[in-house]
């Protein structure tokens, strides 16, 4: 004997798509919620090492990103809370680009003015040098994310920064990595820096 299908079979297989929709979407806000998207673009750099640098490995390559990176987060949470002090530490003693840097923050903070979200998107990373105690890439990266913050809380976006080239050179004291110059570079220039040990 047949069993007909009851009327409401439609409504049930609509109900049940609504349910696993829900529950995907649920899955997705939790996600977005416990992991936010970073500021930063989540396009990785093109990297390359320089053939005078050939003989250094992998790990090295990696770490030598990561001081990049460290310097970066550290520059900006030294900008966010308008302390000279902390973004001189991040200079090797005597650094131009260092008393650029200071001078410029103080000019803000004169104003009344915070930065917050400051992000380097880097765009290319070359490694030129690594040692112990120095560290020379050419980076090519950008200012992204940046908010000024005025007296009164107003926030006003900055415009996105174009792609700048530089060549970095960072130094070891002690245990940290501090940034000794940054000179700016032309596309496709040679860099005929030495690449022996200071």
């Amino acid at each position: 004997m047949r069993i007909p299908a009851p009327r409401s079979a439609p409504a049930a297989v609509l109900v049940g798509a609504a349910v696993v929709l829900l529950l995907a979407l649920a899955v997705v806000v939790v996600a977005v919620v416990h992991h936010p998207p970073s500021r930063t673009t989540k396009a990785a750099p093109t990297t390359a090492v320089a053939p005078a640098a050939r003989d250094i490995g992998v790990v090295d390559a990696v770490g030598s990103l990561a001081v990049l990176r460290d310097w970066d987060r550290a520059r900006s949470a030294a900008w966010e809370a308008g302390d000279p002090a902390a973004l001189r530490d991040l200079y090797a003693h005597g650094s131009a680009a260092g008393r650029a840097d200071v001078a410029m923050l103080r000019r803000w903070t004169a104003r009344g003015l915070r930065v917050e979200g400051m992000a380097m998107q880097v765009l290319a990373v070359e490694l030129r040098l690594r040692t112990s105690r120095r560290l020379v890439l050419v980076v090519t990266d950008r200012l992204v994310g940046a908010v000024a913050v005025g007296p009164d809380g107003r926030r006003t976006d900055l415009p996105r920064d174009g792609a700048t080239r530089r060549r970095l050179e960072f130094r070891r004291t002690g245990a940290d990595w501090r940034l000794a110059s940054a000179l700016e570079v032309e596309a496709g220039a040679a860099d005929l820096s030495p690449r022996g040990r200071f």
